[in-house]
């Protein structure tokens, strides 16, 4: 993916197949610590430790008549890239988090892209669930 907003969108299509109602986005980058780092949080149906092991496998997906699964594997690509690494925290019921960390000044950490046209699509195309955006920049992970 060329991006991090298109990174965005599948990983939020991702949390609605779950049946997530809340899906908040998270971007912050922490200029002394040259992290940039992605949180998108699901209240969806959560994964079991075997498909949250599995998920990040291009050979693994939970779609129908499909063989493969590369969001998760891409996202962690692109995250490893630029210094970064990938965590996914889920448990069944209990709705799934992702993070990616990136290395922010990193020469090939993708852009950010068109992250209003992203929100924007995502609201138009799913107005039943309710989605949170928040980006902000800090010093340091500690304070603002």
């Amino acid at each position: 993916m060329e991006d991090l907003s298109l990174h965005i969108l599948d990983i939020v299509e991702n949390s609605i197949r779950a049946n997530a109602k809340n899906v908040e986005i998270k971007l912050t980058e922490y200029k002394k610590e040259n992290l940039l780092i992605l949180e998108i949080n699901d209240d969806g149906q959560g994964m079991d430790d075997q498909t949250r092991k599995q998920a990040m496998s291009p050979f693994f997906t939970t779609k129908e008549r499909k063989k493969t699964g590369l969001g998760l594997s891409f996202l962690a690509q692109s995250a490893e890239e630029s210094g970064g690494k990938l965590k996914i925290d889920s448990g069944v019921g209990k709705g799934t988090k992702v993070t990616a960390t990136f290395g922010l000044n990193h020469i090939d950490r993708k852009p950010l892209g068109k992250l209003d046209e992203t929100m924007k699509c995502l609201r138009v195309t799913h107005p039943e669930i309710n989605l949170f955006f928040n980006y902000a920049k800090a010093n340091n992970r500690g304070g603002r």
